[in-house]
């Protein structure tokens, strides 16, 4: 079965489910998943795991992301972007670029961010939105996130105005609640207009196909990158083949004492043969003690 790592153009008014199950299908298997959801109004990169990668996808979601997007500001959203319906309207027209860049620089660095209500956080037993379609009111939590840049590139002014800019950001950031507190520091309701996803981790959407190619195409199994190049943010350690047998018999095996704490893909004859975590004893030898465990061919 084909196996390893998809990277996705999603295009706008799908969720991150419906392209698994339109991958599924195509390829006739249940094991896709996705590493990271975006939501129906945003397009851009989705990584996916495809077979036995399905298991690498944990390693694949704490990247960072970048996007490029469009803020309104002067009216606010129940969902904080365009499909919402308005709640807030106040005259922006006093903006100008150089105080929409000014508040922008208010975000860089580390922040707690107060999540939308619309949204998959679990609070008290149910999730976010489920409270919020309700019609409840709850306390919504905040995350710890961090913004390295913000960067606006046009702004149009008038009593609704919008500005593009580019974001880089860790991962569990909503932009969306990004847009509407850029709006509070200037005073204003705001909404997320539009949002692209160029970059989840090291996969750019260079690198992307579009749904609409993948599913038209013959021998879609050529777009799907192998399990060892979707591991390219970790650490890779070769090992020989005896060690191999060793760690896909659940034993562990010497490791190099350079290696850094956290998972690291074991590799032999450029096939990924286990994720492994170093340990290291008080007599400061270092072990890889197996983690996730592929059989021969599997990727």
């Amino acid at each position: 079965m084909t196996s390893g790592i998809l990277v996705v153009d999603k295009p706008l008014g799908l969720t991150s489910h419906d392209i698994v199950m339109r991958i599924r299908k195509k390829l006739g298997t249940r094991k896709v998943g996705h590493a990271g959801t975006l939501d129906p109004a945003a397009t851009g990169v989705l990584v996916m795991g495809v077979g036995e990668s399905t298991r690498l996808l944990e390693y694949l979601t704490a990247a960072d992301k970048v996007y490029e997007g469009e803020v309104c500001f002067g009216q606010a959203t129940d969902t904080e972007d365009a499909v919402g319906n308005v709640v807030a309207v106040k005259d922006a027209g006093f903006l100008t670029t150089d105080l929409v860049v000014s508040a922008a620089r208010s975000f860089m660095g580390v922040q707690w961010q107060q999540v939308p209500a619309y949204s998959a956080v679990h609070i008290e037993g149910r999730r976010a939105y489920e409270w919020a379609r309700a019609g409840s009111v709850v306390e919504l939590p905040h995350k710890k996130i961090e913004i390295y840049e913000l960067k606006v590139s046009t702004f149009e002014a008038g009593s609704l105005a919008t500005a593009k800019f580019s974001v880089h950001c860790s991962k569990g950031t909503y932009v969306r609640s990004l847009c509407r507190d850029w709006g509070t520091v200037l005073g204003l309701p705001a909404h997320l207009k539009s949002l692209r996803r160029l970059q989840s981790g090291l996969f750019s959407i260079d690198e992307s196909v579009t749904l609409a190619e993948f599913l038209a195409d013959s021998r879609p199994e050529h777009y799907i990158l192998s399990a060892l190049e979707g591991l390219r943010e970790l650490a890779w350690v070769e090992i020989s083949s005896s060690d191999a047998s060793c760690l896909r018999l659940g034993q562990r095996v010497p490791g190099n004492l350079e290696l850094q704490n956290g998972p690291v893909a074991a590799v032999c004859e450029d096939e990924l043969v286990a994720i492994v975590w170093p340990q290291w004893t008080k007599d400061k030898n270092c072990w890889l003690q197996p983690h996730k465990v592929f059989g021969k061919g599997e990727q």
